[in-house]
């Protein structure tokens, strides 16, 4: 193998950003699936790992969470009835948005996210 076959193959090996399911419910699999359905459509999520957290409450309905990087960025409770999906989706694209704005803004300053963060607060 060239040096060359190489570096293509290192250049098709590039992942974009993923999405980690760690749901358990039906509500969860919905959420996760209008989620990731935006999440495609997002740009600069190379490199980047978002993890979708379910935990159910028996009785007493859902809790999601949504990590950016191992980093809290979404946190929604959905009681036991049927709600919209997507309109719940939506909100979290919206806070991941504003997650990666943030990220790209300490990169591009030079700033570790956490100095950023301190000085936002």
């Amino acid at each position: 193998m060239s040096p060359h076959s190489t570096i293509a193959a290192e250049d098709e090996l590039l992942v974009s950003g993923m999405v980690l399911d760690r749901t358990i419910s039906g509500f969860g699999r919905d959420f996760s699936y209008y989620f990731s359905a935006y999440w495609r459509d997002l740009p600069a999520t190379s490199g980047m790992t978002l993890v979708i957290h379910e935990r159910v409450y028996p009785q007493a309905g859902t809790l999601l969470w949504l990590e950016l990087n191992q980093r809290r960025i979404y946190q929604t409770y959905l009681g036991r009835r049927q709600q919209d999906m997507r309109e719940f989706a939506e909100q979290a694209v919206m806070a991941t948005i504003e997650e990666i704005a943030r990220l790209q803004s300490a990169n591009m300053l030079g700033e570790d996210s956490t100095e950023l963060e301190n000085y936002l607060d």
